[in-house]
């Protein structure tokens, strides 16, 4: 440490009270000598370990403010602020629980703290337990109704607790407060975008952008409204600003160069990766071919359950499975830039299918499993669990009671996950087979489904294979579609096959199942048999 002994002042407290004006005034590296020479003279000032420990967290030395945080709280367990700090470095850690533990002993010590009560509440809402971060933000509203911090924050709990009117009521109550706050008003446009109010989110992160043109997330939102409503070519461009919000952790950091359709591919070798979900995937791999038609030679990595399906692809030469060794390239180019690189507009998407097709003979083997005679129609009523808006793309299975009424069909269910809320019915649904839970990987999946008529699927990835391989497929929308799906149309250009049976209400699956019973038997389908 610097600053002997001698150079401090006698008054300790004057010396700390200028140290905490510099820190409050951004001018840390003064902090840092002040705290520094307290704590020459006084080795366990929780003032000074504390002061250092949220300097050192501010320059992103997470290591050494843990220790100077803890060394504080040794010093002086009986401080709610030393509690707070140590739960925020606990949190940008990513170990939430114990940011929970270090707020609650905070709390214990100080059960209004305002600060306390919203770390707290964040770190809930990142563990999936908004209901509870909900209560945290509203008490410390009690304390504080003007704190806009918190204001937005509650916003956001009724936001991940499927309640985005309430959301919307939020964020415009703070932003009465500051207009121009580019994280509420980003907020606004996701939960208008949840309430299919296109026009309206594309203004409020327009009003975002204003603020601050590289503002990523605010520029991420925007795109994904653009191209819900069909303005591919701004959307591709700005869809490439996921990398600065919430897939900034997925961003690879790769060697070679990023190949966005500018630099020839003649005898180059490209790297083609996925990103995102197993249905991104599926439908953006189609790609790959094209790519290989400007004279590259294709390496795809992929998710390790679909690198079997994937492997005979045309036009790859290799598919290597996630955290495989890989090979030297030239280029690189994650899945969901494709269509950025070839320029696609609505007219020009590659929907030549199928561009998926299982081994025949893997094929073979599961239609020998499936029983003869009766149409048979796949099922698959749920996704992803950790998807953000699985609430709204995912369905119980009592929600398809007037489909599986319908008679003469032999409905296969494709269900990999069951959720224990439908392992019951499901269980007394006797005449239907499941075959889900038999898939090692896609490629049994998407054998199953070369063995049957149709599929009936909400948006998962069961969907896009179905359309990948060129199945007929009956697609269930949530009221606010993801963008792929674009806007009040009943077909896919991505998908030539598909018919889309949209609700017509937030949450309310009701008229889209009655749409497609109506579907069903109004069609062809209920006389075949694969």
């Amino acid at each position: 440490m610097t600053a002997p002994s001698q150079h401090l002042p006698a008054n300790v407290s004057r010396v700390l009270r200028r140290a905490q004006r510099a820190y409050e005034s951004g001018e840390l590296d003064k902090a840092e000598r002040l705290y520094n020479a307290v704590l020459s003279h006084q080795k366990t000032s929780f003032d000074a370990l504390h002061g250092l420990g949220q300097i050192k967290y501010l320059r992103g030395n997470l290591a050494t403010a843990l220790v100077l945080i803890q060394e504080a709280l040794k010093a002086d367990c009986a401080r709610a602020e030393g509690f707070a700090s140590l739960g925020l470095v606990f949190y940008s850690l990513k170990d939430f629980e114990r940011a929970l533990r270090s707020y609650a002993e905070g709390l214990h010590l100080a059960p209004e703290n305002v600060a306390l009560l919203n770390r707290r509440g964040v770190a809930l809402l990142d563990l999936g337990r908004a209901g509870e971060a909900l209560g945290d933000f509203e008490r410390a509203l009690v304390v504080d109704p003007e704190n806009l911090d918190v204001l937005g924050n509650r916003g956001n709990a009724l936001f991940k607790l499927n309640r985005p009117l309430e959301a919307i009521e939020i964020y415009d109550k703070a932003l009465e407060r500051e207009p121009g706050n580019i994280l509420l008003l980003t907020n606004r446009a996701i939960a208008l975008r949840r309430l299919n109010r296109p026009h309206e989110a594309l203004l409020s992160a327009t009003l975002a952008l204003a603020e601050n043109s590289d503002f990523g997330p605010a520029r991420f939102v925007e795109s994904s409204v653009r191209l819900a409503l069909g303005d591919f070519a701004a959307g591709w461009r700005g869809y490439e600003a996921r990398w600065g919000g919430s897939m900034a952790p997925q961003r690879r950091k790769l060697v070679a160069p990023l190949w966005l359709g500018e630099q020839p591919l003649d005898g180059k070798t490209i790297l083609l990766h996925a990103e995102q979900g197993f249905g991104d995937t599926i439908q953006f791999v189609r790609y790959a071919p094209l790519v290989a038609a400007r004279g590259a030679r294709v390496i795809l990595e992929v998710q390790p359950q679909l690198a079997r399906l994937l492997s005979g692809m045309t036009g790859v030469e290799a598919v290597l499975p996630r955290k495989a060794i890989l090979p030297h390239f030239d280029f690189h180019c994650p899945l969901l830039s494709l269509p950025l690189a070839f320029a696609t507009e609505l007219a020009t998407i590659p929907a030549s299918v199928p561009y998926i097709v299982p081994p025949a003979a893997h094929v073979a083997l599961w239609r020998s499993r499936l029983p003869r005679g009766r149409p048979r129609i796949g099922l698959a009523w749920a996704g992803e669990r950790a998807h953000d808006n699985d609430l709204n793309r995912s369905m119980r299975l009592e929600t398809l009671a007037p489909l599986l009424d319908i008679k003469d069909v032999q409905f296969v269910s494709l269900q990999h996950d069951v959720r224990e809320a439908d392992a019951p019915l499901l269980k007394d649904r006797v005449d239907m087979l499941q075959i889900g839970n038999m898939f090692a990987d896609f490629a049994d999946t998407a054998a199953a489904i070369a063995s049957l008529d149709a599929v009936i699927s909400v948006d998962t990835a069961v969907a896009h294979l179905a359309g990948a391989m060129g199945k007929p497929l009956l697609l269930l929308l949530p009221y606010a579609a993801d963008f792929r799906w674009l806007r009040e149309r009943d077909d896919s250009p991505w998908y030539p096959s598909a018919r889309l049976f949209r609700q017509q209400k937030f949450t309310d699956w009701s008229n889209a199942v009655n749409d497609l019973c109506a579907y069903l038997k109004g069609t062809s389908l209920l006389s075949q048999a694969a």
